[in-house]
This record gives C-alpha cells, sequence and structure tokens, in this order.
C-alpha cells in the first residue's frame, strides 16, 4: 500500500517536471521571429529577385515577419513593381525601414516604402522624388512621358489608398519630385513610425496591426529572435553588374578586347576577356534604360579605330573614333535619375584609357607596317655585301652568308662593296657602293 502510494506520487511529479519542460519549451518556440534583409542599391531585377525570394522563404518558414533595411537612390520601374505587387500579396507582414542616418527612400524607394504593411524611417534619412523615368529612345517624348506620368500617379494613389497613407503627398512625389525628411514624412501620414535603431522600431511597432490577405494579425515583436539574411553570391554579382558603372565599363572593356584581338590575332586571352565582358554588359544594358543611340555610336566609334589601321587618314578616323566614343557614352544611358546613369567620375577616366588603349595598338599597328621588312624581297633590298667575280650582265655576289647570281647596269670588278637595289626572281640587282659615293 505505502509503496503504491510512492509510485503515485513519483508519477505526480514526473508529470508536473514534463508539464515544465514542455512549457518552456513551447514557450521558447513561440517567441516570434523576424528576418531582416539589407537593399542598399539600386533596384534593378536582381534585387527584386533577392527581397521576393526573402518574402517567400520567410513565409515559408513560419517566420512572424520581414523586415527590409532599404537604402536607394531609385531604379527601374518594372522591378519596383515587381517588389511591390510581392510586398502587397504577402502573407507575413512586411516592414519596409528606411536606415541608416543619411538613407534615402528615392525614386522606387517611394513605392516600395508605402506599400509596406509597416513603414518606418531613421531620423536624418528622407523619402521622396518619385517621378517616373523615361527608357529608351522614345523616353523624352513628352506625350508618351505624360502617359507613364499619370500611370505612375494612379498606381501610388491606389497603394497609398490601400495601406491608408497620405495619397495627396504621394502623388506630389510623382509629379512634383518632392522630398521630406523622417519627421514630415511622420507627420502627414507618409510612414508610421520613426525609430533611432531596429530595436527601437520593434518596440514600437509591438502589438501593431496589419492587414493581410489572409485577415487582419497583430505584429508581436516582444522578445524577438532576429534573423539576418544576406543576399548570395550569385545575386550580389549580378546585382552589381547592372550597376550602369559597371555595365559601361564592362562593354568599353568587351570591346577593347575584341578590337585587339582582332588586330592582333592568335592572343586569344583579350579576346575571351572581351567576350565575357561583352555578354556581362548585355545582360546589364537589358535592365537599365538604355539609349540605343549611345550604343551605335559608341561601335561606330570602335569601326573608325579599326579603319584607321587599313585606311591612312593622317589620324582623321581615329579623332573621329574618340569624338564617336565620347558622345556615345554621354548618350548612353537616357535617364534624369542619377542612380540610372553613369557617373562622371567613372566615365571621364574610363574613356581616358580607352582612347588612350585604342590609340597606342593603332600607333603600333602602324609602326610595325612601316618598319623595314626583314624577309622575302622586300627585305633583301638595300642589303650589302661584295662581289666574287666581276659583275655587269652577270657575275656572283656574297650577300649574307649566300652567293647570289647578280647583274648591275655598270660593270663592277671582283672584290667591291656592292648594295641590292632589286631583286628580280633568283638574281640580284645591285650598285657598287664605292662607285656611287665617289662620283
Amino acid at each position: 500500500m505505502i509503496r503504491n502510494k510512492i509510485n503515485i506520487k513519483i508519477l505526480i511529479l514526473m508529470l508536473i517536471l514534463v508539464v515544465t519542460l514542455y512549457g518552456q519549451i513551447y514557450g521558447a518556440e513561440k517567441k516570434p521571429v523576424f528576418d531582416v534583409i539589407t537593399v542598399s542599391a539600386t533596384i534593378t531585377p536582381p534585387v527584386a529577385e533577392y527581397i521576393l525570394q526573402n518574402i517567400d522563404a520567410s513565409a515559408k518558414a513560419g517566420s512572424d515577419g520581414l523586415i527590409i533595411l532599404l537604402d536607394t537612390p531609385g531604379g527601374l520601374d518594372l522591378a519596383m513593381r515587381d517588389i511591390a505587387k510581392g510586398i502587397l500579396n504577402s502573407s507575413i507582414p512586411v516592414v519596409v525601414y528606411v536606415h541608416p542616418a543619411g538613407a534615402r527612400a528615392a525614386s522606387a524607394g517611394v513605392i516600395i516604402t508605402i506599400s509596406a504593411h509597416i513603414a518606418a524611417m531613421t531620423p536624418g534619412t528622407n523619402i521622396g522624388a518619385a517621378h517616373p523615368v523615361g527608357l529608351g529612345i522614345g523616353g523624352t517624348d513628352k506625350t508618351m512621358m505624360k502617359k507613364v506620368e499619370n500611370d505612375a500617379v494612379a498606381y501610388v494613389r491606389g497603394i497609398a489608398d490601400k495601406r491608408g497613407r497620405n495619397a495627396e503627398w504621394v502623388e506630389k512625389s510623382v509629379r512634383k519630385s518632392e522630398s521630406i525628411t523622417a519627421e514630415e514624412a511622420l507627420k502627414l501620414k507618409v510612414i508610421d513610425f520613426v525609430a533611432a535603431d531596429l530595436k527601437g522600431l520593434l518596440e514600437q511597432i509591438d502589438g501593431r496591426e496589419v492587414t493581410l490577405l489572409t485577415g487582419k494579425r497583430v505584429v508581436k515583436t516582444k522578445d524577438v529572435i532576429i534573423t539576418e539574411k544576406k543576399m548570395g553570391t550569385r545575386q550580389r554579382i549580378l546585382a552589381a553588374i547592372s550597376d550602369p558603372n559597371i555595365a559601361y565599363i564592362l562593354f568599353l572593356i568587351g570591346l577593347a578586347g575584341l578590337y585587339f584581338e582582332f588586330a592582333h590575332p592568335g592572343v586569344i586571352l583579350p579576346g575571351v576577356v572581351g567576350g565575357i565582358s561583352l555578354i556581362l554588359a548585355f545582360f546589364a544594358l537589358q535592365t537599365l534604360p538604355v539609349n540605343y543611340a549611345g550604343i551605335l555610336l559608341i561601335l561606330f566609334g570602335v569601326i573608325l579605330f579599326i579603319a584607321e589601321i587599313k585606311v591612312i587618314s593622317h589620324g582623321l578616323l581615329t579623332v573621329g573614333g574618340i569624338i564617336s566614343l565620347v558622345l556615345g557614352s554621354l548618350l548612353l544611358f537616357e535617364s534624369p535619375d542619377p542612380a540610372l546613369r553613369v557617373s562622371w567620375s567613372v566615365m571621364i577616366p574610363t574613356l581616358t584609357v580607352i582612347c588612350l588603349f585604342f590609340a597606342s595598338i593603332i600607333a603600333l599597328v602602324l609602326k610595325a607596317q612601316m618598319r623595314k621588312r626583314r624577309t622575302g624581297k622586300e627585305g633583301m633590298v638595300g642589303e650589302e655585301g661584295r662581289t666574287v667575280t666581276d659583275v655587269y650582265e652577270t657575275g656572283k655576289v656574297f650577300i649574307k652568308g649566300e652567293y647570289w647570281n647578280a647583274l648591275s647596269d655598270k660593270h663592277v670588278e671582283k672584290g667591291r662593296k656592292v648594295r641590292i637595289v632589286k631583286v628580280e626572281g633568283l638574281k640580284i640587282k645591285i650598285e657598287e657602293i664605292e662607285s656611287k659615293e665617289g662620283g
């Protein structure tokens, strides 16, 4: 009987212990988890892919939300719309936080920020200047630009209304490129919070109710677990290549490499490097606001450099090639957005190096063409030797370690120093050096 009572007590204690441990484990598992990614670049397709993949991955992993630390000068409209669409249709809360101090959410960054379930900024940041960018040759057409602007206004107003944000200011940001500080954005209800750091933001958004496609959800950040997810190597490389400055450099390196290979066939390495660089450049150019007139001018410049080797123009073709390269570089990216243009600090040094490269190659080729030939008939003319026999209509001379049949317009005695003036088949025509100089 006593033993049964002891066994019951032991069972009760074990049960209490199990329940307690389970409660602790369960409680630990129920801590909210937020994933954090950093976007500090121009909005391009690789960046959009990075954001969308993380939204999907966080949702599948059961995370309670995704925080995007944003700092962007803007970017491409299509990439921006893909991101906004992904955020609007996300099954978990997405927080866009313009961070750190000095960061900005300009142009495409405005739409990405207002599309978030929770939008926040750090003091010392700014948001605005969302006027649409014209693409390609027709980008400057006023009628087309007006249509693009109206479309952008309708798009951002729809997002702002859905999120309960200031649609009037967002429209001004598109039409007039207005830009405001974090504090002004909070006051105008463009964003929801201003926080000095991520910890402060998480404290502020705790208990915030957001609307998802599946209904309303309360955001919980107490004892939150932060998981930072960095961009993969592939995405970092593609994002870097999509930068206009990198794309521009790759394009010129590609052309220079292929030009060198054509000028000096068989070197191989410049051709391989040039081919790879051109392929990478074309990948980037398809995602950027390219003016095709700029590409054609750059290609025409290279053609003029090649023509300089074949045609004697006394440098005119080289000058034309340099002018064409400069004009093509200026027109290559047609965009009022600095983030989608080549910076002067990159363009000027790159153009200088590339032009010097082409000019040097042309100079070397022309020098080689003008150099005295060392082989064949042309290489024999001007060589000196001595007569082995008397030479007139026939005779023999010793030149460069060889005996040659020779002829001369004047009689040349045996043992005289002579010079080759012409090669006729297997005979050489000579002249006496001493008699010519002494005459």
